[in-house]
């Protein structure tokens, strides 16, 4: 794995921490940021990428949302809110780094999941994201299904 994509990791799981505060507590985005630069070890962590993960996410929320809320069988308010926060990132990542593979942002979707989330959850993100995924990046998927991989 690539300096580049250890930093991006760990950029995940930064915003994921601060989002979930975010959502659970409806905190401000700046104070949150600045409280996590002040308090937590980014020093592995791409900062730049973290604050564009924690500040892009509330302020396209309701576009991230409405492109979950069709791929879900419940209310997005009604899943853990570990669960809910790692499919706005990667819904994110999705709809806006095209430099990066679908299939890398589903599978640290997964991961960030495994560590933080419910038992199984990995297993619903998953399947959630797969669905986006062919939405979002329909032309990318039909490609990796056309080549048999």
């Amino acid at each position: 794995m690539s300096n580049q994509s250890q930093q991006r990791r760990q950029s995940r799981r930064r915003a994921l921490q601060a989002l979930y505060q975010w959502d659970i507590a409806d905190g401000d985005v700046r104070d949150i940021d600045a409280q996590f630069l002040a308090t937590q070890d980014m020093s592995k962590a791409d900062v730049g990428y973290f604050q564009e993960l924690l500040h892009a996410i509330p302020a396209e929320l309701s576009e991230i949302d409405a492109s979950l809320q069709g791929c879900l069988d419940r209310e997005l308010s009604r899943l853990d809110p570990i669960e809910r926060n790692v499919l706005r990132i990667a819904t994110h990542e999705l709809r806006a780094r095209h430099d990066i593979p679908y299939r890398v942002i589903i599978n640290e979707a997964v991961e960030l999941t495994k560590i933080f989330g419910a038992e199984q959850g990995h297993k619903y993100v998953n399947g959630v994201l797969d669905a986006v995924a062919q939405q979002l990046r329909s032309n990318e998927t039909a490609a990796q299904i056309n080549a048999g991989s």
